[in-house]
């Protein structure tokens, strides 16, 4: 295998979304997620086990970047390599959740995605009645399926583990890996380039049942779900903050191999949802 084509291994780390209102959006994730919430730098932050979030006073319901943890500095030197290949241009990253080093790109449509070795902090303490829940996947909406997943795969290295494709062939939504688990980032074809949803990995089915719990109680519904996806093979729930963001809870999200072929799924509302209703982007 060539240098430039090793296989990445990264997580996601932490995003930043754009608010009209950044704090209230920062004390809901705080109080549902059991997080503590801070003012940095202008920007609020919020900060639990396995998640972190950062609001800043943008326009509403935009994705301002992604970061995703690299396993090593090796990683970032693979990213480095790939970028000279494809003859894409990285930019440095300024941040106190990356080690010096960390690197970043814009994407096609115009996310900003960095990479980098986590700084060493002191462990977030999780709340005692908050279930566990980690950051594990974000997903956006294109009208260019088929150029992010060339500068995804090409550039940055992830991993095609499912397709979905429509009558014609086309290209719907691709989910994408980092690392074993099924995706940490998809595309969905939307009419216009949007943040779709971010989601946090739950222990099992029966933390479904906790989250449900835990929502009821903070008096947030859910708005789909449950149910089970196709692709993934994950159970979820899904439900909105008060930005209107679609947020996922989800479980068992399926582990894939490095051998394993490509999955092709028919766009259609069963393989968004193979118990009941499914939420076509398109």
């Amino acid at each position: 295998m060539h240098e430039h084509s090793a296989p990445l291994r990264a997580r996601l780390h932490y995003l930043q979304l754009g608010s009209s209102d950044p704090e209230r959006l920062a004390r809901f994730y705080a109080q549902v997620f059991g997080m503590s919430v801070q003012q940095r730098a202008g920007d609020w932050m919020c900060h639990g086990p396995d998640k972190c979030l950062v609001f800043s006073l943008e326009e509403p319901n935009s994705l301002l970047r992604v970061g995703y943890a690299a396993a090593d500095e090796a990683v970032l030197h693979g990213l480095r390599v790939r970028a000279r290949a494809s003859l894409a241009e990285p930019t440095s990253v300024d941040s106190h959740l990356f080690k010096p080093g960390a690197i970043a790109f814009h994407d096609p449509d115009g996310n900003l995605v960095a990479y980098g070795v986590p700084t060493p902090s002191a462990p977030a303490l999780p709340s005692i009645d908050t279930p566990k829940a980690r950051l594990q996947h974000v997903v956006v909406g294109s009208t260019d399926v088929g150029r992010m997943v060339r500068f995804y795969t090409t550039v940055v290295g992830l991993r095609e583990s499912d397709e979905v494709r429509d009558g014609e062939g086309g290209m719907r939504t691709c989910f994408m890996r980092s690392d074993d688990e099924h995706h940490s980032f998809a595309v969905f074809h939307t009419p216009r380039n949007r943040l779709d949803h971010h989601c946090y990995e739950l222990p099992d089915w029966n933390a479904i049942r906790d989250w449900g719990d835990r929502l009821a109680t903070e008096r947030v519904p859910i708005k789909w779900g449950p149910g089970r996806h196709g692709p993934g093979n994950n159970l979820f729930v899904f439900f909105h903050d008060p930005d209107g963001n679609w947020v996922e809870l989800s479980a068992e999200l399926e582990v894939v191999s490095g051998e394993r072929p490509v999955g092709v799924w028919r766009h259609e509302e069963r393989t968004l949802n193979s118990w009941g209703r499914g939420l076509l982007r398109s």
